[in-house]
């Protein structure tokens, strides 16, 4: 006899069985947790928008620094919402491999832009220069390139050479081997939380707020990847090649708690800091001296160097004779009772000298 095939689960009609989790009424973790990684997609589709909206009416130059790693901050967090879906739909020779790759790809992005903008501010608080909007771009996907290299590689030694698939693989080894791959991801994790806390030492507190945002983030962070990594490499045992029901749940529910997360406690705060005006107290003196000296010397210049009337400066010399000064120009003679002690030696000095090297020339009637 052919055996029936088992009829779709309440909620789900005619699909493959792999996605019976999206729908099933049954197993509602699969429902709940789309519908929170769903309402995640959409807020950060929102607060990218009114990033882009924002970062155009930024005039700060600092600031602008560190537009371009927020920016794939937030596409990284939308990665992570969007892989939550990948979680949700059961494991097989395609999602096999994409949660290997993408699950640390997105996380290295999200950690690498906090640990070079961690990196910038701990400059800023202390009144140093900042680093250019290239150099932080290109640290920040040059450290997630790395866990790249690293997740492709596993994925090509592991399913191209050895021609084990990750779904027949067994379920302790494959636990094992997807927190083994993320161990580059803990590092950066590990660094940015402690590059983090040197933010807070510095003068200018302005951007001690900056080193708060990164440190909560990477606090939480750090307690969720502790408790999913524990809770899935002690639920695994040996002789057991069936995926477990609850890995995908943890997983996906650790993807959107963690997601939330770097909305709430990062980029929410980081947008509502964009557009705040420029701040004196911000920036060691010297930047904030510069402008008013340069407009000072600019008025004083253009005081003194005004011509007359005639197009040419006033050529007056003056002749010391006793306390007179005889101005050749004019043909005036103006006597003042100066009291030359009260006069600077240095100044007494450059007087005579410049009259004994000019002398007034006789009047001619």
């Amino acid at each position: 006899m052919a055996a029936t095939p088992m009829a779709p689960p309440p909620g789900c009609g005619n699909i493959d069985p792999a996605y019976y989790f999206l729908c099933d009424f049954c197993e509602a973790w699969g429902i709940g947790l789309e519908t929170v990684a769903a309402a995640g997609i959409l807020a950060s589709l929102a607060l990218l928008l009114a990033f882009s909206i924002l970062s155009c009416m930024v005039k700060d130059k600092t600031k602008k620094t560190m537009l371009p790693t927020q920016f794939f901050f937030l596409l990284g967090t939308l990665g992570i919402f969007s892989l939550t879906f990948v979680f949700i739909i059961r494991l097989n020779k395609k999602t096999g491999p994409t949660r290997f790759i993408l699950h640390g790809v997105l996380f290295a992005l999200c950690f690498s832009c906090l640990l070079t903008h961690a990196f910038n501010l701990v400059r800023l608080v202390r009144g140093k220069v900042p680093y250019s909007q290239l150099s932080m771009l290109v640290h920040a996907l040059g450290l997630t390139l790395i866990q790249m290299i690293i997740a492709v590689k596993y994925i090509i030694i592991t399913v191209e050479r050895d021609g084990i698939d990750v779904d027949r693989m067994g379920r302790e080894q494959r636990n094992k081997d997807f927190v083994m791959v993320l161990t580059y991801v803990l590092v950066l994790m590990v660094l940015t939380f402690m590059i983090s806390m040197f933010t807070f030492c510095g003068p200018y507190k302005s951007w001690k707020r900056h080193g708060m945002h990164i440190f909560v983030t990477l606090l939480f962070s750090k307690a969720i990847w502790a408790a999913w990594i524990t809770m899935l490499l002690m639920s695994s045992f040996p002789g057991n090649g069936a995926q477990s029901k609850w890995d995908d749940p943890l997983i996906s529910l650790a993807l959107v708690v963690n997601g939330w997360v770097f909305l709430t406690m990062y980029t929410v705060p980081e947008i509502c800091f964009l557009a705040t005006p420029f701040q004196p107290g911000d920036y060691p003196p010297e930047k904030t001296l510069q402008k008013s000296t340069a407009t000072q010397q600019s008025i004083e210049a253009g005081s003194t160097q005004a011509p007359d009337k005639e197009g040419a400066e006033e050529d007056v010399l003056l002749a010391l004779n006793g306390n007179c000064f005889h101005s050749k120009t004019f043909g005036t003679r103006l006597c003042f009772s100066i009291p030359w002690s009260t006069l600077h030696p240095a100044h007494w000095q450059d007087v005579m000298v410049h009259t004994e090297a000019k002398e007034p020339s006789p009047d001619i009637h």
